[in-house]
C-alpha cells in the first residue's frame, strides 16, 4: 500500500518528499529508506510505541511503515502526453491514495507554472487531467458494455447505467470519488476498474512559516471547494519542515516547534494521515526482544493479522491472545494485565482493533 505525492511543478513536491525522507532527524524510531529513487519506507509516528518500549524496555523498537511516491510534476495536456504526462499516469495509477500539494503561499522568487498563486485553479488543473483520462477508461468500457445491454442482458444493462453517471460526472469536472453509488454497484462495476479520481486523496496545503500552526486564507479556500469530494485536508509549512530536519538535537527541534506555536512537526501529522487515508490501522507485539507495530487493513481478522508476521502463523493458526492497549498501559505489563483477568483469548472470527497487543498461537 502506498500513497503518491501528486502537484504541478514548483509547488513543493520534492522538498516535502526530502523531509521525509530526513524525518529520522525527528524522532529515534523514525527510520527512512529509499526503494527507488522517488520511493520511500516512512515510519510512523505513534506515541503508544513509545509508551510500550517505555513498559517493556525491549532490546529494538520497530515502527509500523507507509510507502510514499514522488511522483513528476504534472503539466495541463499530459492526459494527451504532454510533458511526462504519460509516466506520471502510470505512476499514479499504481498508488492507492493521493497526497495533492497545493501551493498556499505567496514568494516572488519562487516561479509559479501558471504566473499566479491559486491553489483552486491549481487543484483543477491536476483534477481535470486525471479526469480527462477515466474517461478514456470508462469510454472503452461502455464500448463494450453497451453491446452486451442491447442483448437484453440485465447484468449488463446495470452496468451500463453505473457507468453512463460516471461518464456525465467526469464530463461535469466530478472526480469519480465524489459521484454517489450504492455500495453494491461501487464495488461490483465502480472499483474494478481503478479509476484514478476514485482514490482517496489528501489535500496538502504548502503555506509559509507565519501560516504554520493557524494555516491562512488559501487553506480556507482550499477547504470550502472539497467539501462535497470526501477528502482530507491539512497544512503544514513545507520549507519550515526543511529546516527544522537539518537541526542536531531534539532539544533545538522542540524549541524551533515551540516558537511556531506546533507541538510536532507537520510531516508527522501528513504520514499518520497517509496511513488513515490507505484504510491501514496497528497492532502491536510486546516482548523483551522487540516491541514491534504491524500494519494491517483496517477490518483484518486475527488469521490475517498473524499472517502478517508470517504466513504460516496464519494456515496454522489456532487462536490469539489480546490486550487492549489501554489495558496494557493501565496495569503496566502483560503479567498485570493477566492477574486482572483482562486478557482475552480469541478466535478465527476476531476483527482486530487498532492498538490491540498480540500474541498468537499455532501450529503447523
Amino acid at each position: 500500500m502506498k500513497a503518491g505525492i501528486v502537484g504541478l511543478p514548483n509547488v513543493g513536491k520534492s522538498t516535502l518528499f526530502n523531509c521525509l525522507s530526513n524525518a529520522k532527524a525527528q524522532s529515534a524510531n523514525f527510520p527512512f529508506c529509499t526503494i527507488e529513487p522517488n520511493i520511500g519506507v516512512v515510519s510512523v509516528p505513534d506515541a503508544r510505541l513509545e509508551k510500550l518500549e517505555e513498559l517493556v524496555n525491549p532490546e529494538r523498537v520497530l515502527p509500523a511503515t507507509v510507502e510514499i511516491v514522488d511522483i513528476a510534476g504534472l503539466v495541463k495536456g499530459a492526459s494527451k502526453g504532454e510533458g511526462l504526462g504519460n509516466q506520471f499516469l502510470g505512476n499514479i495509477r499504481e498508488t492507492d491514495a493521493i497526497l495533492h500539494v497545493l501551493r498556499c503561499f505567496d514568494d516572488d522568487n519562487i516561479i509559479h507554472v501558471d504566473g499566479s498563486i491559486d491553489p483552486i485553479r491549481d487543484k483543477e488543473t491536476i483534477d481535470m487531467e486525471l479526469q480527462l483520462k477515466d474517461l478514456e477508461t470508462v469510454d472503452k468500457k461502455l464500448e463494450k458494455v453497451k453491446r452486451a445491454a442491447r442483448t437484453g442482458n440485465k447484468e449488463a444493462q446495470k452496468e451500463e447505467a453505473v457507468l453512463l453517471a460516471i461518464k456525465s460526472g467526469l464530463e461535469a469536472g466530478v472526480s469519480v470519488r465524489a459521484i454517489k453509488f450504492d455500495s453494491e454497484s461501487r464495488a461490483e462495476f465502480v472499483t474494478p476498474l481503478q479509476f484514478i479520481t476514485d482514490k482517496p486523496v489528501m489535500y496538502v496545503c504548502n503555506v509559509d512559516e507565519d501560516a504554520a500552526s493557524t494555516g491562512n486564507e488559501y487553506v480556507e479556500k482550499v477547504k470550502a471547494a472539497v467539501a462535497g469530494e470526501n477528502a482530507e485536508v491539512i497544512f503544514l509549512a513545507v520549507g519550515t519542515e526543511a529546516d527544522i530536519t537539518e537541526l542536531e538535537t531534539y532539544d533545538e527541534r522542540k524549541m524551533f516547534l515551540e516558537d511556531l506555536g506546533l507541538e510536532e512537526p507537520g510531516s508527522a501529522k501528513l504520514i499518520r494521515g497517509a496511513y488513515k487515508l490507505l484504510a491501514l490501522e496497528t497492532y502491536f507485539t510486546a516482548g523483551v526482544k522487540e516491541v514491534r507495530a504491524w500494519t494491517i487493513p483496517v477490518g483484518a481478522t486475527a488469521p490475517q493479522a498473524a499472517g502478517v508476521i508470517h504466513t504460516d502463523f496464519e494456515k496454522g493458526f489456532i487462536r490469539a491472545e489480546v490486550i487492549s492497549y489501554a489495558d496494557y498501559v493501565n496495569y503496566g505489563s502483560e503479567a498485570k494485565v493477566k492477574e486482572a483477568g483482562k486478557m482475552k483469548v480469541e478466535g478465527k472470527e476476531y476483527v482486530v482493533k487498532d492498538g490491540d497487543v498480540m500474541h498468537f498461537r499455532f501450529n503447523v
